[in-house]
């Protein structure tokens, strides 16, 4: 497992053990005029109550282990490792953990005159018209970058990374994303929970009729209910996940890049080399040497 699932999971651990009424750390990774960086994990579960806030700054924060279901207006998106969370400045919002303890999120925060400079000279919307991007294809390098820069402390990229990720999620935020609310509460509790597995077990097969029945669904409807909650199918859920930590590991670990591939649940290295090219238009090697 992932060395910040594994940092959320103590986390989450202590808290019960000392029955802490505390739900939420915020530890600043990098700030400057304008913009700032926390990494911020939550432990709170389905025994805590949602509350409303409210975003202050501009905010784009890539979940980087559990899940949460994000709620605004009379929209909901369901967070899930890759995928960022979408709020504007004065936007009321509720995170609830209905479905499984404990979230952790990079995230990216601009005052508002800052995002919309980027927003302007990248050619992108200056307001989020939806509350989630998931973990598509267009975001993988700058997601993979983000949750290495956090496992390597020394790293001191997150300026950079910031206007990176304001730019580009500016040109891709005037497209649309489904809400699931219309979705059976039974069916998004058992599905959540698969995801929340598939990311534990990331290596594991993962096979649709295997987890269609886990889900007591059809696999036509367990297609549907996924993909409505992940923005993605299955197949693309668990490869990009695996991708996305194959390359994290690329950049903060100096291991063989055989081992990395066979860790991260690739049969071999040319289905790898394949695959990370794909997403990353490079292969590992070259990957690495930038």
């Amino acid at each position: 497992m992932a060395k910040i699932a594994v940092e959320l999971e103590q986390a989450v651990a202590r808290r019960k053990q000392t029955a802490n009424p505390e739900t939420m750390s915020l530890r600043v990774l990098d700030e400057g005029s304008g913009w700032r960086v926390a990494d911020i994990l939550c432990t709170s579960g389905p025994q805590d109550r949602a509350f409303e806030e409210r975003h202050e700054r501009v905010s784009i924060s890539l979940v980087t282990a559990g899940t949460f279901q994000y709620r605004s207006g009379n929209s909901v998106a369901m967070m899930t490792p890759g995928s960022l969370l979408l709020g504007n400045p004065g936007q009321a919002f509720e995170c609830g953990h209905e479905h499984g303890e404990g979230d952790r999120c990079i995230s990216f925060q601009y005052q508002p005159e800052i995002f919309e400079e980027i927003a302007v000279d990248a050619g992108g919307a200056k307001r989020f018209a939806l509350l989630r991007m998931p973990p598509v294809r267009e975001l993988a390098a700058l997601t993979a970058q983000a949750v290495a820069a956090l496992e390597i402390t020394e790293q001191n990229s997150w300026k950079e990374l910031s206007v990176a990720i304001a730019a580009r999620v500016a040109q891709m935020a005037e497209e649309s994303a489904p809400s699931y609310g219309d979705l059976p509460a039974g069916a998004l509790a058992r599905v959540t929970r698969i995801v929340r597995r598939m990311d534990h077990e990331m290596a594991a097969p993962q096979r649709l009729d295997a987890l269609a029945r886990e889900s007591r669904l059809s696999p036509f409807h367990f297609l549907r209910t996924f993909e409505r909650l992940t923005g993605l199918t299955p197949h693309q859920y668990i490869l990009r996940t695996r991708l996305r930590r194959a390359a994290v590991r690329l950049l903060a670990d100096s291991e063989k890049i055989l081992d990395i591939a066979l860790d991260c649940g690739f049969g071999d290295v040319s289905n790898f080399n394949r695959a990370f090219r794909a997403e990353f238009g490079m292969n590992p090697r070259a990957y690495r040497a930038q």
